[in-house]
């Protein structure tokens, strides 16, 4: 491993128990709902993207409502209960279409987490098998039933 790459997992590791060492990080862990989502990491990916995505609509809504409540006061009594409900039921949709969306896309990002780490270990596996082989003085062999030329010229 590089000295850079070295560096970097110190950091993380640090920046890590600096996390998990938080009294409140570690009184939500020992928590039931803590311990659901540290048992099920696809649920709590689906749960944080939702949050990070529906954090502006519900910004949006909260301005709306102040500035719909502004109007009451003014006079409009009963268009602010119409607007807002309209509003409320665009917000669900959104909310909805958001929660499919970060369902979505935690999808994917477990999906290519465990694409690309199968990929990492299989090339460090056999980076460590070529570094054995070239220090015993050994060229790596192929095995017999891989060689798909030698099948084709004997068909040939």
């Amino acid at each position: 491993m590089s000295k850079e790459m070295q560096e970097l997992q110190k950091q993380w590791h640090s920046m890590m128990q600096t996390i998990h060492g938080n009294a409140n990080v570690v009184a939500f862990m020992n928590s039931r709902v803590g311990q659901y989502l540290d048992d099920h990491p696809f649920v709590a990916l689906s749960l944080l993207m939702f949050i990070a995505v529906s954090a502006i609509p519900v910004g949006f809504f909260l301005v709306f409502v102040v500035t719909t409540a502004v109007m009451a006061c003014i006079g409009v009594i009963v268009m602010e209960g119409v607007v807002i409900a309209i509003g409320g039921i665009a917000l669900l949709c959104v909310l909805c279409g958001l929660g499919a969306l970060s369902l979505g896309v935690s999808g994917v990002l477990s999906v290519s987490y465990i694409a690309l780490s199968t990929l990492v270990n299989y090339w460090c596996a056999s980076r460590g098998q070529i570094r054995k082989q070239d220090v015993n003085g050994s060229l790596p062999q192929k095995q017999p039933g891989l060689d798909l030329s030698a099948n084709t010229a004997k068909s040939e």
